[in-house]
Parts: structure tokens; sequence; C-alpha cells
């Protein structure tokens, strides 16, 4: 099974974000070390158009066997057409892979065993993907929008009802996934599993802030394995 990370060159946000220093080491180090002590891929690669990524990378023990092309290195290039273009390098090689997970470069969170029960829901279920969501902390259906300049229900006929009596909503926790590559490639979604994951273990990392609250929920899930 293969492991690729995603870890362009060009972040807008958080200049340099892939390789910033979080706790003492560049963040993409996390990522990389958790699918290396997870011992469930034959290779580890991060696909980047950057040298500069592919040396620390490879400091920390992925591979980039090749860097990334300019078509799938723009603002407008997706998760899926990365994957895709590795995918088809490796295909173009002589080397297939039955099945492959994709992290993010940012998912300093996310932790070996983690990934091992994922994995091990991935193909106790027999699914197609594994997808690690988060329930919305409050629920969507009693959203407010804006109409010149007020508030009003986005949908009033939730406004009455208790939160415990609607459906629970999930979000993408934005951290990693797992997919048979062949279901991949036919762009199929039914057998799509979920992960649920807690608030405390995922955070998308947008701005300064976002990267703070990372750092603080990092030492908070430190501290409570260090006391179990």
């Amino acid at each position: 099974m293969l492991c690729i990370i995603t870890a362009r060159g060009g972040s807008k946000r958080i200049p340099r974000k892939n390789i910033k220093d979080f706790l003492g080491k560049p963040i993409i180090a996390y990522a990389i070390n958790a699918a290396l002590e997870s011992k469930l891929f034959s290779e580890v690669m991060v696909s980047t158009d950057d040298d500069e990524i592919a040396a620390v990378s490879q400091k920390y023990g992925a591979k980039v066997p090749f860097m990334r092309s300019a078509k799938t290195s723009d603002d407008f290039a997706t998760t899926g057409d990365v994957l895709r273009e590795v995918l088809g390098v490796y295909r173009a090689q002589g080397r297939e892979f039955e099945s492959f997970a994709c992290i993010y470069p940012t998912a300093a969170l996310l932790s070996a065993e983690r990934l091992r029960q994922a994995y091990e829901l991935f193909c106790k279920k027999n699914a197609s993907s594994l997808v690690p969501v988060v329930k919305f902390s409050f629920p969507p259906q009693r959203a407010f929008v804006l109409k010149d300049g007020y508030l009003s229900y986005k949908e009033p006929l939730n406004a009455p009802k208790r939160s415990q009596d609607l459906e629970p909503l999930y979000h993408d926790a934005g951290a990693f996934y797992f997919y048979k590559t062949a279901d991949f490639l036919a762009n199929k979604t039914e057998g799509r599993v979920a992960m649920i994951l807690s608030e405390i273990e995922v955070q998308d990392i947008d701005n300064i802030d976002d990267w703070r609250m990372a750092e603080l929920k990092y030492k908070v899930l430190n501290e409570c394995s260090n006391k179990s």
C-alpha cells in the first residue's frame, strides 16, 4: 500500500506552511512520522513541486521519487488531480498499488495508532474509501443568514427544535483518506465509510490563530497520552 503526502510549495495564507516550524519540527515531519510508524505502507512518498519541501521530507524519512508537474501545482489543482498524477507516474514505472492513503502535510495531530485503526475499519468494511469526519459542534440546521443586515434562520422550521432532536451532521476532518485504487480511479463514491474523530484530534490550519490552536491541541493530546 502506498502513502501519498501532498505538499505543494505555494501556500498563500501562511507562507511555507508545509515546512513551517511546529513545536520544534517542520509540520510535515509529523505526518511523515505517523505514516512510517504505522507500518502500514510499502512506501511513504511526498508529492511536491518545491525543492526545499522535498529535502525536508527526505530528511524525515519520506521518499520523493519525482517532482509534481506544473499542472498540479497551481491554485486550481485539486487533491484528486495530484493523486491521479502520482498513481499515473508509478503505473508508468510498472508499479501498481491495490490501495493507498492520502495524508495532508499539516495533519500534525494524526497518530500512527489512529491510522492503524482507520485501516482496520477500511478493511473490515471492505470499503471503497474511508473518510475521517468530525461532528459539527452546533447543528447547522439552526444556522442564521444575513439579509440586508438582519438575521434570519436559514431553515425557519428548525428554529424551535431542540439540538438533540436534529440529525447529527458531520464534516470532513481534512487530515487523511484511504482508497481502493481502482475505485478511486473510477470515481466510485458508493461504499465510502466514515471514521468519527473528536474535535481535539483535528484542526484546519488557514491562519496563524488556527496554527496556535493546533499547537495547543497537540500539547493536550500528548499530555493525555503520557498520563495513560
